[in-house]
């Protein structure tokens, strides 16, 4: 009865359990995750909706639309299947902090006290930084490449993109700046483990500026106004992620052995 009051106390501290009981644990820990994600597309589903939803992200493009132009549906279960997929999507950036919580106190129970100490900051700044770089794609971004690409567009072309290429587009432009922002969290990693040291990474730094101006020519629309706004944020994060890599290795070590051991 004693160690079941322990195990209750902290579900994050280390316990020893059987390989069945690990099974049912991810089983519970899976559940919660589904019905978080479950809870959270019922209630964009109630609010604001899935046609609503589109609207929000189509936003960005209709602005810089001809007057009265409205994006259009090719297929004939689009205007079902399209706001569906945003609903679903939108719905897991909801219940995110729930799912990677439920993988931390998974995970946690088998860590050291040293490792917790580097993968929650980056489970959690990961996610930040992810979701910042779909924020900054969508509220700036968007806007400039849309103006910009409208400009060249002819007088004699009336513009209506189809909503599943748009969101296909969309889906590649946020995955793009989303992943571009986690340059720093790849930095501390390949630092933190011994990859790579920090002075090799201060080397390299010409070569990164280079490469990130090669992958945003890659997967960014040919206008130099994505090409610029993926590519410069990331040398930024680049050099951010050095400095932390720094903080990194010096607040997360393992302990030392006791002097006692090192001379016997």
């Amino acid at each position: 009865m004693a160690d079941s009051d322990d195990k209750k106390d902290d579900e994050l501290a280390g316990t020893e359990q059987p390989f069945v009981q690990h099974l049912m644990e991810l089983r519970d820990r899976l559940l919660k995750s589904v019905i978080a994600m479950g809870i959270a597309v019922l209630a964009l589903a109630l609010y604001p909706g899935p046609a609503e939803l589109y609207d929000l992200l189509a936003a960005p493009l209709v602005a810089h639309l001809p007057q009265g132009t409205t994006l259009i549906a090719t297929s004939v279960i689009s205007p079902f299947m399209v706001p569906l997929k945003i609903l679903l999507m939108a719905a897991f950036l909801l219940a995110l902090p729930v799912v990677l919580y439920q993988i931390w106190a998974f995970v946690a129970p088998g860590l050291y006290n040293h490792e917790k100490k580097l993968i929650l900051p980056l489970v959690i700044s990961s996610t930040l930084l992810f979701l910042t770089g779909v924020a900054f794609c969508y509220f700036f971004v968007f806007g400039k490449v849309f103006a910009f690409i409208q400009s060249f567009a002819p007088k004699s072309i009336t513009a209506a993109p189809d909503i599943e290429a748009y969101l296909s587009f969309v889906l590649t432009m946020f995955l793009a700046f989303g992943l571009a922002f986690e340059v720093p969290i790849a930095v501390i990693v390949l630092a933190r483990l011994g990859i790579v040291s920090i002075e090799k990474l201060q080397a390299f730094r010409g070569y990164f500026v280079v490469l990130a101006f090669v992958i945003a020519a890659i997967v960014t629309p040919p206008d130099v106004v994505s090409q610029l706004a993926l590519a410069i944020p990331m040398c930024l994060l680049y050099e951010v992620g050095i400095i932390a890599a720094r903080i990194f290795i010096r607040h997360t070590k393992a302990p030392e052995e006791k002097p006692e051991a090192q001379g016997e």
